[in-house]
């Protein structure tokens, strides 16, 4: 006898049956029409996700300069345990969408299923790891005093959300590989909004009624907001036809499942921790500079995260594209989906780094008064800004990568750019050429254009047996599409 989801059609999975709440078929249709289709959506998701963080630093502004400080520190830190989620979301984005390419609905929902499994196992690791460590990890990064003593209290607290931000993550790489990327942004919009009652309703408490906790209130916030966002999630991914007639039996791990899915997360997952340990190098090396130069570095990067937020848009929308095409033997679709990323990308940042450059000073200046911190965030935003096309292109690569299922070679992509590359340049614009604090933002400028360059070098190499290369040789056919 077939279950309910054995008697879904193909064509209800990938998005003609109006079942299929917002599922979309990636593989047929004008690519930049599926580009605007989810890469909008997920860009206003990303900005009010944005905004979210801004808000959480304009309140630890009002608080103090070291809360400000405690706050950018504990959040890195914070962000290493959740690249474990971040890793998990590109996974399912390129198996579960992989396998809608190929219009094989059942292996979809079991990657689908044993993912979210693979979260729930992996959050309870991380729980461990992050009450142990955190400590040391802390002590590493910062100096002792007031701003680290607020990290680690704003760290605590947040750790308790680990579950909502891994499982929203996981949950949401599956919404993505059907094409929807509307159910997120809607969540995070609220999210925004929750974020600006209550940030400040536990932070400063209410004259009266119940006084205020300060930075640990804006942490609080943080946790009520994303768990709201992890329901809102896993109930879509849940109600979706992919899921149709669900049997508690498939949540049983299955150790093969997981094994594939682990080898298409855990690089995704290592290079996102390869990328925040590069921001620890950075913190090590700001550290000397005192606590303005962390808070201006921290407001700086906000700031710079709303301006790369059409970008992400565009890079999110390439994994599920590329993907399906992918899936389906289209490889001249999955080259077109990757240049037009690069195109669009490059000439939105440019016009983005034209911001940066004239209203460096006024940016820094909207979150903060202290000069200190608005001189050394607005020298970050204005070097930064020069590289901003080339980040799209690097990300765009990365997403290209993922979705061929070649996502080990993002790891070593991000062990140059984020670990030796920051490091080593950093060392030498720092300590041998003396520059200050410009020599940290020079430093980044070089290991992002360079981490480019070895991108490029090696999507072509790795790409080109398997679907002819990012630069095709049109005399020679791809190998037939790996099974």
């Amino acid at each position: 006898m077939k279950s309910v989801f054995d008697r879904l059609s193909p064509h209800a999975l990938a998005g003609g049956d109006k079942r299929a709440h917002r599922t979309h078929d990636l593989t047929t249709g004008p690519i930049p029409r599926h580009f605007r289709t989810l890469a909008i959506p997920a860009a206003i998701g990303m900005l009010f996700n944005t905004l979210y963080g801004v808000v959480d630093v304009f309140v630890a502004g009002m608080i103090s300069t070291e809360a400000q400080a405690g706050l950018t520190v504990a959040f890195l830190a914070f962000m290493l345990l959740i690249s474990l989620g971040i890793g998990l979301g590109t996974a399912m984005g390129a198996l579960v969408g992989g396998s809608l390419g190929q219009k094989d609905g059942r292996t979809a929902r079991t990657f689908a299923i044993q993912g979210l499994c693979y979260g729930v196992i992996g959050t309870l690791a991380l729980f461990f790891i992050g009450f142990g460590f955190s400590p040391d990890l802390l002590d590493l990064i910062t100096e002792a005093g007031a701003y680290r003593d607020a990290a680690q209290s704003y760290f605590t607290i947040l750790l308790i959300a680990l579950p909502a931000f891994i499982l929203a993550f996981g949950a949401n790489g599956i919404l993505q590989a059907q094409g929807d990327t509307v159910t997120m942004q809607r969540a995070l919009i609220g999210a925004f909004f929750a974020n600006i009652i209550l940030n400040p309703l536990f932070a400063f408490g209410i004259p009266g009624l119940f006084p205020g906790i300060g930075l640990d209130g804006i942490a609080l916030s943080t946790l009520v907001s994303q768990t709201a966002v992890m329901v809102v999630i896993l109930r879509k991914v849940m109600t979706a036809p992919l899921m149709a007639g669900l049997r508690l039996s498939e949540f049983i791990p299955s150790p093969a499942r997981l094994l594939e899915i682990v080898r298409q997360a855990l690089p995704s997952t290592f290079a996102m921790v390869i990328l925040f340990l590069g921001t620890f190098v950075v913190q090590y090396f700001l550290k000397d500079f005192g606590d303005k130069a962390v808070a201006g570095y921290g407001i700086a990067m906000r700031i710079e995260q709303m301006l790369l937020l059409p970008g992400f848009g565009l890079t999110g929308a390439l994994l599920p594209i590329a993907a399906q095409n992918f899936g389906a033997g289209q490889y001249d679709r999955v080259r077109e989906a990757l240049y037009y990323c690069w195109k669009v990308g490059a000439a939105m940042m440019l016009m983005a780094a034209i911001i940066f450059w004239i209203g460096a000073e006024w940016l820094i200046g909207l979150f903060t008064s202290d000069p200190q911190a608005i001189a050394m965030g607005a020298g970050y935003l204005r070097i930064d800004g020069a590289i901003l096309p080339f980040y799209i292109m690097l990300f765009a690569t990365n997403s290209f990568l993922q979705a061929i299922r070649q996502p080990v070679w993002t790891v070593w992509i991000g062990v140059w750019r984020q670990g030796i590359g920051i490091a080593l340049f950093s060392w030498a614009f720092v300590t041998l050429l003396g520059l200050g604090i410009w020599g940290i933002w020079f430093a980044l400028a070089a290991s992002v254009t360079s981490g480019l360059l070895l991108s490029l070098i090696v999507a072509q190499h790795v790409s080109k047996p398997i679907i002819g290369g990012i630069m095709p040789d049109r005399e020679r056919p791809p190998a037939p599409r790996p099974t």
